[in-house]
């Protein structure tokens, strides 16, 4: 194995590390805000809610890493483009896991409805904050901001 190999391989870890840690510190923190004063959900349904949604960011951390890398490919320089492509990714990826996590959490009818309603306005509203999260704790642990090629295994 050469250098470079090893290299992509240490870089691929830790990009996996890095995505995960920075899904898990910012949605667990806004899942508790939406499932207990929006969707309404019981403290006991939004601890079961997290645990489970702690449980599958752990495998999807860097795959929502990867794609949010490939939609923002595809964003122009300026402010707009950036928070329009950093909401959508969010978005389309977050909404439909987020809808059976909560679900399987015990949410149905109206609160099931509200609290997917209530995930897709915080996804736009939070996709660029969390874009910037992302970066930030990217750069903690010395990678590239991400974005800026079409999405990639290497990275």
């Amino acid at each position: 194995m050469s250098l470079a190999q090893t290299t992509n391989r240490s870089r691929s870890a830790w990009a996996y590390v890095a995505d995960t840690l920075a899904l898990i510190l910012f949605f667990t923190t806004t899942g508790i805000i939406n499932e207990r004063f929006i969707a309404g959900m019981t403290w006991e349904q939004v601890f079961h809610a997290r645990l489970i949604g702690g449980i599958l960011m752990i495998p999807i951390g860097r795959p929502y890493g990867m794609w949010r890398d490939w939609m923002m490919s595809h964003a122009k320089e300026n402010r707009l483009s950036q928070l329009l492509w950093d909401s959508l990714a969010l978005m389309s990826f977050q909404v439909p896991i987020y809808a059976a996590i909560i679900a399987f959490s015990g949410a149905s009818g109206d609160g099931l409805i509200r609290g997917v309603l209530g995930a897709a306005v915080m996804m736009i509203m939070l996709g660029r904050p969390y874009g910037a999260f992302l970066n930030w704790i990217r750069h903690l642990f010395g990678l590239p901001p991400g974005g800026e090629k079409p999405m990639s295994l290497n990275t």
